[in-house]
């Protein structure tokens, strides 16, 4: 059985010789320690001036050099973009000769910038419609945004790019992903119907219902609200 004691004060019973052995080789330590670095000053002075020389190009390269970057990406977009906008894909991504395309902005400015990831999603809507699938998905994959409106449309034109190659089961999975990923019932219900569809062709009846469910059921009031009984009455015969 454990005992306790109860308020009474434990004595010391290490022998003083003892205490006195462990003092004198504490001293012993922090005297071999003084002379080491009084012996080695330059080396210890170089190790710390390293140290702080890494520090300051670190807060360097963070707060001064990728903002100077992101303005200057973002400066040379300007044309690219404007080509986008205009469906002029090929000089949107390749340039014009006197401003760079997408292509070059991201290779120019690779992983430092928002710009450069705006580039990637450009980029992979460009090829899209281009009718170039295989880096459609190169580029789209490597756009990661936190915009809702940009990363839902990413997320569906990945499904369109893998329909596109016959990858049904990619296209079905991020059809899926756009429509969960949308707040809106514009492009939550066109994406909602895609996967719909596509589950359709692969012959999963079963799964284009519930897709089509899911617009009746959330989206009534939409423009594919209101058109969606037809697509139920179509998966329905096939079941």
């Amino acid at each position: 059985m454990a005992t306790y004691n109860k308020g009474r004060k434990v004595k010391n019973t290490q022998p003083k010789g003892d205490i006195l052995e462990q003092e004198i080789q504490l001293q012993e330590t922090y005297g071999k320690a003084e002379r080491f670095v009084e012996d080695n000053r330059n080396v210890v002075l170089g190790i710390v001036g390293g140290i702080l020389v890494l520090i300051l190009a670190f807060l360097a390269f963070n707060n001064l050099y990728i903002p100077g970057q992101e303005k200057e990406a973002q400066s040379e977009m300007y044309v690219a973009e404007r080509y986008f906008k205009q469906d002029s894909f090929q000089l949107a991504l390749n340039g014009d000769g006197n401003f760079p395309g997408f292509l070059e902005i991201i290779d120019s400015y690779s992983g430092m910038t928002d710009a450069t990831n705006l580039a990637s999603y450009y980029a992979g809507i460009s090829y899209l419609n281009l009718g170039d699938y295989d880096n459609a998905v190169t580029y789209l994959k490597k756009f990661d945004g936190d915009d809702q409106v940009i990363s839902t449309m990413a997320l569906g034109a990945l499904g369109d790019a893998y329909s596109e190659l016959g990858d049904m089961s990619n296209a079905i999975s991020y059809y899926k992903k756009a429509a969960s990923n949308s707040p809106n019932e514009f492009t939550a219900t066109m994406y909602w119907l895609r996967a719909g569809q596509a589950m359709e062709l692969q012959g999963d009846n079963s799964g284009a219902k519930s897709a089509y469910e899911t617009i009746k059921r959330e989206y009534p009031n939409s423009e594919t609200g209101q058109s969606i009984d037809k697509y139920i009455a179509r998966v329905e015969a096939k079941m």
